[in-house]
């Protein structure tokens, strides 16, 4: 399989209200490219940290006190990539007046915040996501680490409750993800859902036997439901 390297992009949440870094940290860590590298409840605190690691994207609240995040960027000779995040629409045009990549109105949801992503890789000159997971691998959180896996290295992923275990060669991961979530981001000619609690990896199918999908030596039942769209992609594929 074909692989690309994908730039990750280390993300700063900078914002006085817990609540809301919470809620952008979480959206972060369900994008495979994006990786919170830290917060910072002020602006003090994050030219600090800008100055000490290696920041490629800030979320940005504007209204802090003391200093706010408009005056920040202000104050900083070479910023990182600036996406402004308020609940005041009034700040709008100061904010892209200091070319940020995007505005990001609160409260806002999980779509909202995907394209503001885009924006970012847009600026950055690199494809959209969409392109950039068609191979490679994505990031996951698990065990409170962030593991990098390799798409060719998975087998099959399991609905275990609120959680997926995703089976690799070598090992398995359980992450706090939903399957509907995990199947946008995997490529869909590379994963097929064949039951509802089951997406297996297409190239690592060796063969069917009556409701079971055989990958190696593991056997994985086969929904209904999914039986039509299993033997699409094992069409395209010459299977």
């Amino acid at each position: 399989m074909e692989t690309k390297t994908k730039k990750i992009l280390n993300c700063l949440v900078v914002d006085d209200e817990p609540f809301s870094i919470e809620i952008i940290r979480n959206y972060i860590e369900k994008v495979p490219g994006l990786f919170f590298k830290g917060k910072c409840g002020n602006a003090i605190e994050a030219l600090r940290f800008i100055q000490e690691h290696s920041v490629d994207v800030v979320f940005l609240d504007i209204n802090m006190p003391e200093v706010t995040g408009i005056q920040m960027v202000k104050s900083m000779t070479d910023p990182p990539l600036i996406v402004f995040v308020t609940a005041y629409p009034e700040y709008a045009i100061k904010g892209f007046d200091l070319d940020a990549v995007d505005y990001l109105l609160k409260p806002f949801g999980f779509d909202r915040f995907m394209k503001a992503v885009e924006k970012v890789y847009s600026r950055i000159g690199a494809e959209s996501l969409a392109e950039d997971m068609s191979d490679g691998f994505i990031m996951v959180r698990a065990d409170k680490r962030d593991y990098k896996i390799q798409l060719a290295d998975i087998l099959f992923i399991q609905s275990k409750g609120d959680y997926l275990k995703i089976v690799t060669s070598e090992r398995s991961y359980l992450i706090h993800e939903t399957m509907q979530n995990i199947m946008e981001i995997l490529p869909a000619h590379l994963f097929v859902r064949i039951h509802k609690s089951y997406i297996v990896a297409v190239p690592k199918i060796k063969y069917l036997e009556g409701n079971q999908l055989f990958l190696e030596t593991i056997a994985i039942p086969i929904g209904k439901v999914y039986r039509d769209g299993l033997s699409k992609v094992l069409s395209k594929e010459n299977l």
